[in-house]
C-alpha cells in the first residue's frame, strides 16, 4: 500500500533524499566496499515493481559527499520501513494530498483477503485502498480421475494442493488488519477448501498461523467467480456476500462505480462518455453526475495537464456531482484505463455528443 502511494505522488523532478547503499573505493587501494549513505536525488524516472514491493528512483545526486560527487547518477531503492522524505519544487496537488490522508486514516484502508481458486490453481491476495497484491500463487497438477489408482492419486495431489493453499493463508493474512477473507471462484474448490480449514486450523492450533485461522473462522466467506484469476476480484468486491461486509472501503465503492458505468453503457449509452473529449465536452454543458478518472492520469510529469484533471475533478464535485479517483492497482481501474483512464455517467443522455468525434488530448 505504502509503496503504490509512494508510486502515485513522487514526480519526475522531484527530489527524494532517503538512505542508501553505494560501492566505493576505499583510499588508494583497489579495494572494493559498500558503504551506507544518506543520499538526494533529483528525480528522472520511476520503476514500480509489484511484486518484490519496492520503487527505483533514478536521477543525479543532490548531495555533497566524499562517496558520491554532485550531478553523478544514483538509484535509490524504496522498500516497506525505509523512510524517505521528499520535496517537490511546485505545490502538491490536491489529488496527492487526498492518497496522503487516505493512508493516514486507518478506517479507510481496511484490508479485505482473497483466495481465488479452481481445482489445481489458485492465488492469495490482500486488496487495500490502493492496490490489490498477489502474496501468494499455487498450482498443482492433478490427474484425472479415472479408475481406482487414478483416483487415489487425485485425492493425494488435491489434499497437496489445499494443503498449500491453506499454509499461504496463515502466512500471510493478518487478522489484526484484514476485516474478512473470502474464498471465491467457479466450482466447488472453495467449498471444499473452507471445509479444510475449517478442519485443519483446528487440528493445528498449536501453530501460530493455524490458531488465528481458527479463531477467524467467522470473517471467512464464499463468493461466486467466473474464473480464479486476479482480474475476477472486482466480482467478488460486488457480491452480496462480501459487500455487506466491507461496504465503506474505497476498492468497494470503486468497483461499484466502475459496475454502475458499464451498465449505463450497455442500457442507455447516451448516458455514458468515455475518452477525453467526450468527457470534457459533458462538463463544460454541466451533464456529469459521476467522473471516473484513472489515477495514472496524474502520474504525467507536465504540471499543467494534472491541473486540468485537479480542475475537472474539483469542478465535478463542486457542481455536486460524485468524482471518483480510480486506482490502477485494482481491477476496476485497470478496467477504466482501457476506456482511455476517463468516463463519465451523465444526469441527462446526450445523444448528439455521443456522435460526435474528438482528437485523444484533453
Amino acid at each position: 500500500e505504502d509503496i503504490w502511494l509512494l508510486y502515485n505522488i513522487i514526480r519526475v523532478g522531484d527530489d527524494v533524499t532517503a538512505s542508501t547503499y553505494r560501492k566505493v573505493t576505499i583510499g588508494n587501494s583497489a579495494n572494493v566496499e559498500k558503504i551506507r549513505l544518506t543520499l538526494c536525488i533529483s528525480v528522472e524516472s520511476i520503476d514500480y515493481d509489484g511484486v518484490g514491493q519496492e520503487i527505483r528512483l533514478r536521477g543525479r545526486n543532490r548531495t555533497e559527499t566524499e562517496h558520491v560527487k554532485l550531478g553523478a547518477y544514483h538509484t535509490l531503492e524504496i522498500a516497506p520501513s525505509r523512510s524517505l522524505t521528499v520535496r517537490k519544487h511546485e505545490p502538491w496537488d490536491k489529488i496527492s494530498l487526498e492518497k496522503l490522508a487516505e493512508a493516514l486514516d486507518p478506517a479507510a484502508s481496511a484490508d479485505l483477503g482473497v483466495v481465488m481458486i479452481t481445482e489445481g490453481y489458485a492465488i492469495v491476495c490482500l486488496v487495500g485502498t490502493n492496490c490489490t497484491i498477489i502474496k501468494a500463487r499455487v498450482e498443482t497438477s492433478l490427474p484425472k480421475k479415472k479408475g481406482a489408482a487414478a483416483m487415489t492419486g487425485y485425492e493425494k495431489s488435491i489434499a497437496t494442493f489445499y494443503n498449500r493453499v491453506y499454509s499461504a493463508v496463515a502466512q500471510h493474512v493478518d487478522w489484526d488488519k484484514v476485516k474478512c477473507l473470502v474464498i471465491a471462484g467457479p466450482g466447488f474448490a472453495k467449498e471444499s477448501l473452507l471445509s479444510y480449514i475449517n478442519e485443519e486450523s483446528v487440528k493445528r492450533q498449536q501453530e501460530a498461523g493455524s490458531k488465528a485461522l481458527m479463531l477467524n473462522r467467522s470473517k471467512i466467506v464464499v463468493a461466486s467467480a467466473s474464473t480464479a484469476y486476479k482480474h475476477s476480484i472486482k466480482e467478488v468486491l460486488s457480491s452480496p456476500e462480501v459487500a455487506p461486509r466491507i461496504k465503506d472501503t474505497k476498492a468497494v465503492q470503486e468497483a461499484r462505480a466502475m459496475e454502475a458505468f458499464l451498465t449505463m453503457l450497455g442500457s442507455e449509452p447516451a448516458r455514458a462518455m468515455y475518452g477525453p473529449g467526450h468527457v470534457n465536452a459533458a462538463h463544460e454543458l454541466g451533464a456529469i453526475d459521476t467522473l471516473l478518472i484513472s489515477d495514472s492520469l496524474f502520474r504525467t510529469s507536465d504540471p499543467r495537464i494534472r491541473l486540468k484533471y485537479e480542475k475537472l475533478v474539483d469542478d465535478v464535485r463542486t457542481g455536486g456531482g460524485t468524482a471518483f479517483v480510480l486506482s490502477s492497482g485494482h481491477g476496476s481501474g485497470v478496467q477504466l484505463e482501457q476506456l482511455s483512464g476517463l468516463a463519465a455517467i451523465l444526469r441527462f443522455p446526450l445523444p448528439e455528443l455521443e456522435e460526435m468525434e474528438f482528437d485523444g488530448g484533453y
